[in-house]
């Protein structure tokens, strides 16, 4: 359970603040809050009370069991968030300002900081406002930043405070961040995501189910464990894990060639995509008329295997493959640890709908040369954590 210290300050969104807690806790996290006086007059402090079972730190004085409260809520929290922030405390925490038991914690603190700010939205483009953001992030703060939309005062455009599970969200990363293990931090991994489309004309492709929910849950993964992550994807409908080095590619060959490139000065590389075997020889440079040109036969070639690729140069770096298959799961993966040179494959039954393409989670094996480890069937990020977890064992061997 991570430690979060959430100061509410004056602004009409502070009720939100609410729900952030909420979103918080049920993530499994501690918080607990400060106010200003004028976060008071939106939201009382038994409100923040009843919610936490904690005190709010609303005042440096009268506090008969802590003489220094400021100080012992900086020391217990792992991160401290802001929400919402208005211009004011904003200004007061670039340049050092501690006139009131929140700003007072906030200057004490050491741990990461988190902003949401929220205010109209020709205080949030005033200068002074935007030079106070970007003092802000040289200190290492970091800003959840403003939504644009109506806001309470009836003006349109940016000022408008952050949707709470993307306030939420930000935390619980820069918790992760925080709290796990550093164990990739100065290393560069590959990994292909994804599916391949292998045109057939400019309208028609061969391709299959996969989503890239695997490998950019292992690229996040990754990321959050210090490593540079070159992600080459093929055409799916996910938002780029952030920090990534993203190479999107359509075709087999365009991922081959992005996948040996990105391996140029890598340590690693994880092969998640589903490459397609086959490609067609001649695909038509125009869109095929049933009615004069009927498609009744396709020729395929067969497409070059960029596992064996990139294993055949690894030398003393890292490659990961995947086994998806229907039957004889250990048996093919076996096998295709053999034929491909690699380090280890990843085997998961993509028959089962617990563990399928597009599933939410997934039941693998680890299948190396020293043996078999069947996992239970867990969600994406652990699978994607006990990937890294081998990753990170493997690299660690080889130092």
């Amino acid at each position: 359970m991570s430690r979060v210290a959430l100061v509410v300050t004056g602004g009409i969104a502070a009720y939100k603040a609410c729900e952030v807690l909420r979103g918080l806790q049920k993530a499994g996290h501690e918080v607990r809050v400060a106010l200003t006086a004028d976060a008071e007059r939106f939201v009382g402090k038994a409100t923040f009370e009843a919610l936490t079972h904690h005190a709010v730190l609303t005042s440096l004085y009268d506090n008969p069991d802590d003489a220094i409260p400021h100080i012992t809520l900086s020391e217990w929290a792992d991160i401290a968030l802001v929400c919402p922030a208005t211009a004011n405390v904003m200004a007061k925490v670039a340049a050092g300002i501690a006139d009131d038991a929140a700003t007072t914690m906030l200057l004490a603190c050491d741990c990461p900081m988190l902003m949401a700010p929220a205010m109209n939205v020709r205080m949030w483009r005033n200068a002074a406002t935007q030079e106070n953001v970007g003092r802000l992030r040289s200190h290492g703060v970091g800003l959840i930043m403003p939504d644009t939309g109506l806001l309470a005062c009836g003006d349109v455009g940016e000022g408008k405070l952050a949707p709470v599970d993307d306030i939420v969200a930000a935390t619980l990363d820069e918790l992760a961040r925080v709290t796990c293990p550093q164990d990739l931090a100065g290393r560069t991994v590959v990994i292909n995501a994804g599916p391949t489309r292998e045109a057939i004309d400019p309208v028609r492709f061969i391709a299959n189910a996969s989503t890239g929910k695997m490998g950019y849950a292992i690229a996040t993964e990754a990321i959050r464990r210090g490593a540079h992550v070159r992600l080459v994807s093929g055409p799916v409908s996910l938002a780029a894990p952030q920090g990534a080095e993203v190479i999107d590619v359509v075709s087999a060959a365009d991922m081959l060639e992005a996948s040996l490139g990105a391996f140029e000065g890598a340590d690693a590389a994880i092969c998640t995509a589903a490459v397609a075997d086959y490609t067609p020889v001649r695909p038509a440079d125009h869109k095929l008329k049933k009615s004069v040109e009927r498609l009744d036969v396709i020729e395929l070639v067969e497409t070059e295997d960029i596992l064996a690729a990139l294993s055949a140069r690894k030398g003393e770096r890292v490659v990961i493959g995947f086994a998806a298959e229907t039957n004889d799961l250990i048996a093919y993966a076996q096998a295709k640890l053999a034929k491909k040179g690699c380090d280890l494959i990843v085997a998961n039954d993509v028959s089962r709908k617990d563990s399928t393409f597009g599933a939410d989670t997934s039941k693998i094996s680890f299948v190396s040369a020293e043996g078999v480890e069947e996992l239970d069937t867990l969600p994406l990020p652990q699978v994607a954590e006990r990937i890294i977890d081998r990753l990170a064992a493997l690299l660690e061997g080889r130092a």
